[in-house]
């Protein structure tokens, strides 16, 4: 089977599928008859299927096509399944790459993604009947429950969707065993990419329709002529730029899990959770790579929840502490519910900023003129000046002597630095077996507004009511004895 060119349906105007054009090069040079992948008739059960090909021929041909690791190839073989160029023959529901003897098939361009052909609901419905014909009732759990569902919803033109379904199987029964086997097949493939089992992740999700095609000649001039505008009027000089990101770059390069192993492994591709556990966001004890990304940058250990906890021990210690919790409060604000806004612009002004206040912050004059003028007619960036003057102000005062602090050095002994685990092919199954979702968005937002509540019930005493109230407690005149 050799495919030459390949008719363009527009999918350039669907974000996300750019790479698509790419993929099919890739297709194209892997069907080649003379430097493409090898392929054999494979006998399966009691049918012979053309063209079949083996996970372990597709991986080797793609490191030593584009001079890669054979992890690698593993992963880019695994898109090209998920996509749906490539389905297996006889583990179908799972869309991964196996480097043995597993054997695949290559889809027919019909059926690939760039058709952008409409997926609806009654093609589904009518290859579910035609399913439920052929295997007389017996169908998978997940498409039952799809299969009655269907009914129910189509039921005033399902007579029509059985008549199709009707049609197509005994339209199918008419072609040799080996033609109505592989069409069977990449059917059933091209379903299983676009109505995924419960579960599984679809790699044919995307965002909204672009109404623009980003590849037309006047977007792409356009383009061109801002790139060399900007280069013409270089506000940094390029070899600065690039020693910057040079640096950055040797910097973070082991905590990249692009670039260096996850420790102990990639969850993403070994189905174990050990490596989110060890990074949850309030963890105990966190890892060494976590503690050692806080000394890169002051945004970065602002960044984690792990080390704002950190800082805050540090500044409570140094009787500090409303710096951090100011910062706080703003990016609440800035990133609260606009219901609220109103009511946390308000609690910020007579915790932080009021004269007398509990836990008044020290900013300049200018600045605390214009944020109490804004706070007049609250908006979500009201307090931008005054969290920056804190955070600048934490930057070059607190934040050097927190490196340096007993708090932070203990941390660092304390952290852990798991070992890299690696996984059999078994294991990787067992561990795709007993995958669970994870928590609910919703839930973790609840537990951090919990957490903040917990906080704010937990914060320092207004020192100046108390004395207040002591006072007037001792001026209070006795009672006259009798």
């Amino acid at each position: 089977m050799t495919i030459r060119n390949v008719r363009d349906h527009g999918q350039r105007f669907r974000p996300r599928m750019a790479c698509l054009k790419k993929v099919e090069a890739v297709m194209l040079e892997m069907q080649d008859p003379k430097t493409g992948v090898k392929s054999q008739p494979q006998k399966l059960v009691i049918t012979t299927i053309p063209h079949a090909i083996t996970g372990e021929d597709v991986v080797t041909w793609l490191a030593n096509r584009y001079t890669i690791e054979a992890e690698e190839a593993w992963a880019l073989g695994t898109m090209l399944v998920a996509f749906g160029y490539i389905y297996p023959l006889q583990d179908h529901k799972r869309l991964v790459i196996k480097p043995d003897t597993a054997l695949y098939r290559f889809q027919t361009p019909y059926f690939w993604p760039a058709q952008q052909w409409p997926v609806e609901d009654t093609d589904y419905a009518i290859y579910l009947a035609k399913r439920n014909i052929r295997k007389k009732g017996v169908l998978e759990m997940h498409e039952q429950e799809q299969y009655s569902s269907l009914h129910k919803w189509m039921n005033h033109k399902w007579d029509f969707i059985v008549m199709q379904a009707k049609e197509q199987y005994r339209a199918g029964k008419e072609r040799k065993k080996p033609d109505r086997a592989v069409f069977d097949c990449q059917e059933r493939a091209y379903w299983v990419v676009h109505r995924p089992p419960p579960g599984t992740v679809s790699a044919m999700d995307y965002g909204l329709e672009r109404m623009v095609d980003p590849n037309a000649e006047e977007v792409t001039g356009q383009c061109m002529i801002f790139t060399q505008q900007s280069i013409m009027r270089p506000r940094v000089k390029s070899s600065v730029s690039i020693g910057a990101l040079v640096k950055y770059s040797v910097t973070c390069n082991k905590h990249d899990p692009f670039l260096a192993p996850c420790l102990p492994s990639n969850p993403w591709v070994t189905d174990d959770v050990t490596y989110w556990l060890l990074n949850m966001a309030n963890v105990d004890i966190p890892t060494k790579m976590r503690v050692e990304r806080w000394t890169f940058s002051f945004g970065e250990l602002l960044s984690d929840p792990r080390g704002r906890d950190d800082f805050r021990l540090f500044l409570k210690k140094e009787f500090s502490g409303e710096n951090l919790a100011f910062w706080e409060a703003c990016e609440d604000l800035k990133w609260g519910t606009a219901a609220t806004m109103n009511e946390k612009a308000q609690q910020v002004y007579k915790t932080f900023l009021a004269r007398g206040a509990p836990r008044w912050i020290n900013i300049d004059g200018k600045t605390m003129e214009v944020t109490v003028k804004g706070l007049k007619h609250p908006h979500r960036y009201v307090l931008d000046a005054a969290q920056t003057h804190i955070f600048m102000l934490m930057k070059k005062d607190s934040y050097g002597r927190y490196l340096k602090s007993p708090v932070f050095k203990d941390t660092q002994k304390r952290a852990i630095g798991p070992d890299q685990h690696r996984f059999s092919v078994s294991q990787l199954e067992a561990n795709a077996r007993k995958r669970r979702p994870s928590i609910s968005p919703i839930i973790v937002r609840q537990q951090e507004k919990e957490e903040r509540a917990r906080m704010a019930t937990s914060g320092p005493v207004d020192i100046t009511q108390v004395m207040s109230k002591l006072s007037n407690k001792g001026k209070e005149v006795p009672p006259p004895k009798k």
